[in-house]
Order: C-alpha cells, then structure tokens, then sequence
C-alpha cells in the first residue's frame, strides 16, 4: 500500500472556487486501488504554503507527494518537471504579498525536477480519455513556490519521498462565457486518480518524446 499526500489550494484572485482542491476532495473519496489518501488544502499565501505542505507531509508519512494547483487558460492537465527558486508575483497572495525575483529558498539550488514519472502520469491520463501534457514551466506564482519547496523539502532530508506538481484548467463555472479552455470537476478528478495511481505503481519512467511550454 502506498501512501499518497495530495494537496490543492483555497481560492485565489477574488474567485469562489479552485478546481484543485475541489478535485482533490472528489479523489480522496474513491482512492485507486493499492493506494492510501491523507489530503491538505494549501494557502495561496508565500511561505504559509510551504509551511502547511511541510506539517501535512511530516503528519501524514506519505510515500508519494502530489501537490495540485490551478494553472487558469491551459487546455488540459500540465504534470509539472521542473521547479525554479524564483517568485515573481504577477498578483498579490491572499496576505497581499507580491514578491518580485526574490527566492523561494535563498541560497537553494536553481532548480529541482520533479521525482514523479512525469510521462507515464500524462500516459495514464490520456488513456482515461483527457487531454494531458508534460509541462516544463510550474510559472513564478505559490504554485512554482510550493512546487520549488517541497522538493527542497525532499532533498534536504526525505529522501524516500517522491514528489511533484500537477496543474489542472479551469472549471466550467469559471469561464461561463467559454472564451477560456475548461475542465469539469469530475474529469479533473478522473485525471488525478490516474496520475495517483501511475505515481504509486511506476518508478522508472516512459522513455519517449514529450512536453510543452504554456
């Protein structure tokens, strides 16, 4: 049994809702089989985020780490590979901070890649039938800064965890006028589970082609 923590984030940038958390909490109500599920909501706030991710893995031992973040105007699901130590706010966070070419660890490494199999989760997802690409920017937003800390988490001292970022569209109610890609809740669900299930069960990852810049 693997034991998985997934996160999603409260709503941001005056909106009611993020298609993140409300994916999250539909998937940890039929976690796929072989896995177990402990979920946590993040802050869009700089540094409580990472401060909430860190006592929800120290709380939960989790295996596997899979933090969900909304990334509004992409098509489909982005499965993250790459996390850079910059902020660079284009709005504030829910605390009014907006930092700008700070770092998100100072003195931390330029970058971590993710240690999720990243091309067999975007398999996974379009073989449930959705669209999914390996995305290889996170952006300089809490999401990126989430992504940056919990690998620098990992690395500087849980070393058997592996961990990544996934970014999902958003929902329909979001764009109500359609001028804006969009996904259902419970096809971003279907994603995720397919990405939790890939994650928990693969540890060498798909060599083939693939990626995108957003």
């Amino acid at each position: 049994m693997t034991h998985v923590l997934l996160t999603g984030f409260e709503p941001f940038d005056g909106a009611g809702v993020n298609p993140s958390w409300q994916a999250v909490q539909r998937v940890a109500t039929t976690p796929p089989d072989g896995s177990s599920l402990t979920t946590a909501m993040l802050p869009v706030v700089f540094h409580d985020a990472i401060a909430r991710l860190r006592a929800a893995v120290e709380e939960s031992g989790a295996d596997v780490v899979i933090c969900v973040g909304q990334a509004g105007g992409r098509p489909g699901i982005s499965v993250e590979r790459i996390a850079i130590n910059l902020d660079d706010a284009r709005i504030p966070d829910n605390k009014g901070t907006q930092p700008v070419d700070e770092p998100v660890v100072a003195d931390g490494p330029a970058a971590y890649f993710s240690t999720l199999p990243v091309k067999a989760c975007v398999a996974a997802v379009r073989e449930a039938g959705l669209p999914a690409s390996v995305s290889h920017t996170a952006g300089t937003f809490v999401c990126n800064h989430v992504f940056y800390g919990l690998m620098h988490l990992i690395a500087s001292g849980r070393p058997g965890v592996r961990g990544g970022f996934v970014h999902v569209p958003y929902l329909p109610e979001q764009v109500p006028d359609g001028d804006k890609p969009s996904m259902p809740v419970d096809s971003i669900a279907a994603a995720l589970t397919a990405i939790v299930s890939a994650a928990a069960t693969t540890t060498s990852d798909l060599k083939e082609t693939g990626g995108s810049l957003h």
